[in-house]
């Protein structure tokens, strides 16, 4: 009886639900060690050349008011129509959007804090995007860049700055320039767009048996996006279109020819292209882009332009500026396909610890040797202990590490640590130990660097 009892009670009794396992957003990507690694290099990279060239970082919020790319990007962009993860804040009702691009964030701040009323400003961040669209090798729903934006400089000197710094990076960074082209183009001015517009307007028009439909949708919202397509069946009419070039007046004509100028002096080969164009109004003068055959479609790695019009477009004063943007993923893919490898991040001594009673020396001199600038990986323990001696040493040479500090029962009484090389196997006199003192380790630390 009891039995069944204790039966119908374990059948009764609900079987436990199995968590189900999260996964991170489609198109949004972890960063794990030791991929880790190499943006944090890419990134040390870049904040010394900002350093080099004067630029101070600057930080805005990854979410913004939905009007300010609405204004600033314009509503019949590709961004705003279909790639933005807008919504609205339950708390209060707000419009807020996850940033899908960098530019009109900054100048925001800048607008709201007056920041340039003491002069101009060059300023750079990294930053984190977020765009809805399909995800592929180069191009992701999270994505981050390299922003740089020279704000209140209206000479074409700080254009060709920026196409200088650009150049100075990829250098840092060990692209052969082989690898890379720089493409160049002017959109003029305001009054010189709106007549080579019309002049676009009216070419599609008379073509328009062969417009696709987003080229339809666009001809009188924003008919310079058309020379952008893709589409194979409209490549003929877009080659024939009219080029803004022949529209440009002497001034913006002098502007670019300056830009080319500083850049014939640095040596910096690059091809004009009248079909590189900016979707955005607020775009004048210059616009570049450097580009690499080794990725695909996903080829431009770096853009930037002049865009003096944006400031006022987001209720500020009328203020010159120019900028581009480095998307960070497509660079490491780059570096990957041209063979660049950062150096591993291995620590310069690894603790070997044969029982736990030798902790509390081990982890005082580590602590000191850190402090002294050496970098140090200690080895950890389980519940069961330390582990023995040869699994320790495996671990410390799999780190990387080129020397081994061991906490020896004898050399701990002594007052000292083993030291012994890990990378000098071929050489007899590193094969051996040396031994070192724990009541000086700032005597001895430099020796460890690697």
């Amino acid at each position: 009886m009891v039995e069944k009892t204790l039966a119908a009670a374990t059948a009764e009794k609900p079987a436990l639900a199995k968590t189900e396992k999260l996964t991170a957003v489609k198109g949004m990507n972890d960063i794990l060690p030791p991929e880790s690694a190499r943006w944090e290099w890419f990134e040390a990279k870049v904040r010394a050349l900002m350093a080099r060239y004067a630029y101070a970082n600057v930080r805005t919020p990854i979410v913004e008011p939905t009007a300010l790319f609405v204004r600033g990007l314009g509503e019949v962009t590709d961004i705003v129509e279909k790639e933005m993860y807008s919504f609205v804040d339950a708390m209060n009702g707000d419009k807020l959007t996850l940033r899908p691009e960098a530019t009109a964030g900054i100048v925001r701040a800048m607008v709201e804090h007056n920041a340039l009323y003491n002069g101009p400003m060059r300023v750079w961040s990294a930053v984190t995007l977020f765009r809805h669209e399909r995800p592929q090798k180069g191009r992701y729903r999270q994505f981050h860049q390299i922003d740089v934006e020279a704000l209140g400089f209206a000479g074409p000197d700080v254009d060709a700055e920026q196409i200088l710094m650009c150049r100075a990076l990829l250098r840092d960074l060990g692209i052969p320039m082989e690898h890379v082209r720089l493409e160049l183009n002017s959109l003029g001015q305001p009054g010189e767009r709106m007549a080579h517009r019309a002049a676009l307007i009216a070419h599609f028009e008379a073509h328009a048996e062969v417009l696709d439909e987003d080229a339809r949708r666009r001809l009188h919202s924003n008919p310079l996006r058309i020379l952008d397509t893709k589409n194979p069946a409209m490549q003929a009419i877009v080659e024939a279109a009219p080029q803004l070039m022949d529209f440009l007046g002497e001034a913006s004509l002098a502007h670019l020819n300056a830009v080319r100028a500083v850049l014939d002096a640095a040596g910096v080969a690059y091809r004009i292209n009248p079909r590189l164009v900016r979707g955005m109004d607020y775009y004048n003068l210059t616009v570049f882009e450097w580009i690499t055959d080794k990725l695909g479609s996903q080829g431009t790695v770096c853009g930037g332009g002049r865009y003096d019009g944006l400031f006022e477009q987001l209720g500020g004063k009328p203020t010159p500026a120019v900028g581009w943007g480095m998307g960070v993923e497509r660079m490491l893919l780059l570096l990957e396909a041209v063979g660049v490898l950062p150096p591993e991040n291995a620590p310069d001594a690894y603790a070997i610890l044969p029982s736990a009673e030798a902790l509390p020396a081990a982890m005082a001199a580590c602590e000191a040797l850190r402090g002294a600038g050496i970098k140090v990986q200690m080895h950890g323990g389980t519940g069961e202990g330390m582990g023995s001696m040869k699994s320790q040493f495996k671990k410390a040479d799999g780190s990387g590490a080129r020397y081994a500090l061991i906490f020896g029962a004898d050399e701990l009484a002594q007052g000292n640590v083993a030291v012994k090389h890990l990378r000098g196997e071929k050489d007899q006199a590193l094969q051996a130990q040396l031994l070192q003192p724990l009541a000086d380790v700032a005597a001895w630390a430099h020796t460890l660097r690697g």
